[in-house]
């Protein structure tokens, strides 16, 4: 009559850690490019900027963000 499967749930939990741990390396490349381009972005002139077409404010949101942003 009790036909109920016994459901672990430590594997459950388990998975996001592991997904977290996996995906770091990427995250982690992630963060460094976004500030080597933020880097890069902080050295163009205004004639450079409006031929990318990115105003001066839009330039300084961007350069405001943190790296993991």
């Amino acid at each position: 009559m009790n036909s109920l499967q016994d459901v672990s749930t430590s594997s459950v939990q388990s998975r996001p850690r592991l997904n977290w741990v996996r995906d770091l390396p990427t995250r982690l490349f992630a963060s460094l490019e976004r500030a080597r381009t933020r880097r890069l972005l902080a050295q163009l002139n205004d004639h450079q900027l409006s031929d990318l077409g990115i105003s001066h404010a839009d330039r300084v949101n961007e350069m405001d963000k943190p790296f993991w942003r």
